[in-house]
């Protein structure tokens, strides 16, 4: 009795596509799937949050320990929020002057900052192109602006109300000329920093000045010049809410210093809670917009 052997045709790996033939290999790594990439971003993200919300809670906890005593005399986390309930429930609260919700005064503060950021931003970004490019230029304005930043921002403020003869422009000022130094300073630091061999590059292929500016100046600036937008941003939160203490009206800064006046303590820990986020936010943002144009380049 003759038993016919079957003959099973294994496939040829080189004829399969180059994604199974990866698959054959010993080492290849095992495809990972969809529950299992869901799972390791989610371990990503709360190991990124675990730190600062443990840090957070230990400083809340010490904080409540050391105020808890009867001679302390700044309140508890519990206590601020017993006594500033009404403006943390009620932040979109609508009324007149001081008796506002703290998102107004934010918003109000942040209409002052927009501006005075701005013509900052533009100001600073051309002066740091003319020092940057124009040695004559370094020479005869470094100095005088060397002189000028040194000026304490809340130094400006009396000046600028004698010129304006109104707070809305004084603070726009103020803001302006704390936070213009340093984008024209990171500005004029990055033009010089190009390499000369972009220079020559640049002359052998004749480049007009247009095409130097687009092609070469601003790649090569940017990062820099992000560094001092971001500089810029939190000097700016600074400045308006040490000016809006002074100037009074509708603001963060004004709402503080009446707090103090009343001797709300919890009120001002409460607002200088949204002081910090909204400074954090603004960072932030201008970082992610420096992510964005310059691919990664620009610091985080």
């Amino acid at each position: 009795m003759v038993h016919s052997a079957r003959v099973v045709a294994l496939p040829n790996p080189k004829a399969m596509p180059p994604a199974q033939q990866a698959a054959l290999h010993p080492l290849a790594p095992k495809p990972v799937s969809a529950l299992s990439r869901a799972i390791r971003t989610g371990t990503g993200i709360v190991t990124q949050l675990a730190a600062p919300v443990l840090t957070i809670a230990f400083l809340l906890i010490l904080w409540q320990m050391l105020a808890s005593s009867p001679t302390s005399a700044l309140p508890s986390p519990l206590k601020v929020i017993d006594e500033s309930w009404e403006i943390i429930v009620h932040p979109f609260k609508i009324g007149n002057g001081i008796d506002q919700g703290l998102f107004w005064h934010v918003s109000a503060s942040l209409v002052r900052v927009g501006y005075g950021y701005v013509l900052a931003a533009i100001v600073g970004i051309g002066l740091g192109v003319l020092l940057g490019q124009s040695t004559l230029a370094m020479r005869g304005l470094d100095p005088v602006f060397q002189v000028l930043r040194t000026i304490p921002p809340l130094a400006w403020l009396p000046l600028s109300l004698a010129a304006f003869r109104d707070g809305q422009p004084s603070a726009i000022f103020v803001i302006f000329i704390t936070s213009v130094w340093p984008i024209l300073i990171n500005t004029s630091v990055g033009i010089r920093n190009i390499p000369q061999d972009y220079r020559n590059v640049a002359k052998v292929l004749r480049l007009s000045p247009i095409e130097f500016f687009t092609r070469i100046m601003v790649p090569a600036t940017v990062p820099h010049m992000f560094t001092g937008l971001r500089i810029g941003i939190g000097l700016s939160w600074l400045a308006i809410v040490a000016a809006e203490m002074l100037i009074g009206g509708v603001g963060i800064g004004f709402f503080i210093w009446d707090a103090w006046n009343s001797s709300l303590i919890s009120d001002i820990i409460v607002a200088l809670v949204y002081v910090g986020v909204v400074g954090f936010l603004l960072d932030r943002s201008i970082a992610a917009v420096g992510h964005l144009l310059t691919r990664g380049t620009a610091a985080q």
